[in-house]
């Protein structure tokens, strides 16, 4: 991908939407749990949880897209993968006409740095592209939801509304609802074979746009398999003859060997993301994802010992001095790793997948030794780890209600163009720009310059995109190791009872669980204890979890799961 591109850890609020997105590594993997502390992460409606028959009047056809053939097709729900070098003079046409009519598109998105100009090159070709003039109204990403609801709020809404994940808290589900078109007359069933690129999406990602009962948005999508991947120091690995460990037990007695705090060496960070999975916990990073059926019975993953025994085994870790200081300072989310694991202070964290392309790339000039690996997910008591998928897509864009047929022509003619597959001209002139003046292609890896990475940002791929891709022809090997890592967790990973789905809990429970997560954090640096989060679930239960949990049994129960 792109080796001077910002790196996923250049700040909270940008750390957040890069990890979601394709914007700095074209690895569209998901949020983070972090995302649960961004503003809300729940949408959509009761009305929303549309599945089964209903879904599939609404959705559209899936037809596969095989203008490009990917180097690793994707498998178990990972990415797809592009490792071989890049030809310019090679790519393929995936939009052989403009199915624009020339009409103009106002689109209002989050915006990550300091917007460029509307008439700069960038957005001048890709207006030419699509044969739509896509005006631009770039809002702050850090103080996106703050405008958003503003904006909703009012009477003067834009075309197109970007709304990512973490920022559908407070009213704006409703304001989906109410303020922006029905999609599917365009889009369901055999109607999107007029935009091949966007039928070629994934159907969860398109199960995940309905909103009220309606195809609502034009999807971002992301693989499903757990994003946070246990990174470890592979170079130094192989230096010291350790070996990986497979599962919980021997990752403990590792850390042991590892640790050398007179030497200012330790063995790992905060593990605790890495703990959840491998103890078979459900994702906490969206509400509706942490109830699973067990015994006939939704629970939530509060309530399970496995939440509990995951706490334990990262408590150990702290309380043997096997983490690195600088993880006890606060939340494992607020400290940056990158330049002390680069450093050999510590050899394993971990992270969003699309840091390993970063940190990799980053390190390439001064430490040319440097291998970050990802290590499988660790598997607990002699099974195999039971891993909880995340959401399919996270990313939204959503079209006026009063937008005329001819305006929601121009926006799918964009989409179709955006959503293009990796390997075509429509996604380099998407994802990179001009060649000559936002990047250059040498030894078959394109490279952006300077104007490339001001202005070819957080912009048209908001609108849509292909399905998960993983493409970084300047390390292959990165690319191979990502998706097959995907793939192999993809094997072991299960959708819980709402996965795909857009809900909306009643506002008297909204702020039933918004400290469980400080409390994980402080349990596992021993500032509070095991039994503090036992009387925490007990007064979660008593100040509404149980009526919460009925009030999920029924939407379970009129409109089943989408889980597959």
């Amino acid at each position: 991908m792109t080796p001077n591109a910002a790196s996923a850890s250049s700040g909270p609020s940008r750390r957040s939407f890069l990890a979601s997105t394709a914007v700095a590594t074209a690895a569209v993997a998901g949020g983070m749990p972090l995302l649960a502390a961004c503003g809300g992460s729940e949408s959509g409606s009761r009305d929303g949880t549309t599945s089964g028959k209903d879904a599939k009047k609404i959705l559209p056809a899936f037809v596969a897209n095989n203008v490009v053939t990917p180097d690793i097709p994707s498998k178990n729900g990972s990415a797809v993968g592009f490792y071989n070098k890049l030809d310019p003079a090679g790519l393929k046409t995936s939009v052989p006409k403009k199915l624009g009519k020339g009409g103009k598109v106002t689109v209002m998105s989050p915006f990550w740095g300091s917007p460029p100009k509307g008439d700069n090159p960038y957005y001048t070709a890709m207006n030419d592209l699509t044969g739509v003039d896509v005006v631009w109204q770039n809002q702050d990403g850090n103080t996106y939801d703050q405008k958003l609801g503003a904006v909703l709020a009012s009477s003067s809404i834009p075309d197109v509304v970007v709304v990512p994940g973490w920022n559908m808290g407070g009213k704006i589900p409703s304001a989906i609802l109410s303020k922006f078109a029905d999609l599917g007359p365009y889009l369901s069933g055999d109607a999107v074979k007029e935009y091949p690129n966007l039928a070629a999406i994934p159907t969860d990602a398109w199960q995940r746009s309905i909103f009220g009962g309606k195809l609502r948005a034009l999807p971002m999508p992301s693989s499903y398999v757990a994003n946070i991947v246990p990174f470890y120091r592979k170079d130094l690995f192989e230096k010291e003859g350790y070996a990986v460990p497979k599962t919980t037990d021997e990752f403990v007695a590792l850390a042991k060997e590892i640790t050398n705090a007179k030497a200012k060496v330790w063995a790992c960070g905060d593990m605790k993301w890495t703990a959840f999975n491998s103890f078979g916990v459900p994702s906490g990073g969206e509400k509706p994802l942490g109830w699973i059926v067990q015994d006939g019975k939704l629970v939530n993953r509060i309530e399970l010992d496995a939440y509990l025994e995951a706490l334990e085994w990262s408590r150990k870790l702290f309380e043997a001095g096997y983490v690195h200081p600088d993880f006890k300072l606060g939340k494992s989310q607020a400290v940056d790793p990158s330049t002390k694991f680069a450093a050999g202070e510590f050899l394993i964290y971990n992270n969003d997948i699309s840091s390993w392309w970063g940190q990799q790339a980053s390190q390439a000039a001064q430490n040319p030794e440097f291998q970050i690996w990802g290590m499988d997910i660790l598997s607990h008591g002699g099974a195999d780890p039971v891993i909880y998928a995340t959401q399919p897509a996270n990313i939204f864009a959503f079209v006026n209600k009063k937008a005329s047929e001819a305006v929601i022509r121009d926006v799918l003619a964009v989409a179709n163009a955006t959503a293009a597959p990796y390997g075509t001209k429509e996604y380099m002139l998407t994802n990179y720009g001009v060649e000559g003046t936002h990047y250059t292609v040498k030894d078959g890896v394109p490279t952006k310059n300077d104007k490339g990475n001001q202005e070819v940002a957080n912009a048209f791929l908001m609108i849509a995109s292909p399905a998960a891709t993983i493409a970084h022809p300047d390390l292959p090997d990165v690319t191979k190791g990502a998706v097959e890592w995907q793939q192999r967790m993809g094997a072991f990973t299960k959708k819980s009872a709402f996965y795909g789905m857009q809900i909306t809990e009643p506002s008297r429970w909204t702020n039933l669980s918004n400290d469980f997560e400080q409390l994980e954090d402080d349990i596992v640096r021993g500032r509070k204890k095991i039994g503090d989060m036992q009387a925490a679930v007990s007064d979660w239960k008593k100040k509404g979890g149980d009526q919460l949990r009925d009030w999920y049994q029924k939407l379970l129960d009129e409109n089943g799961t989408a889980a597959g």
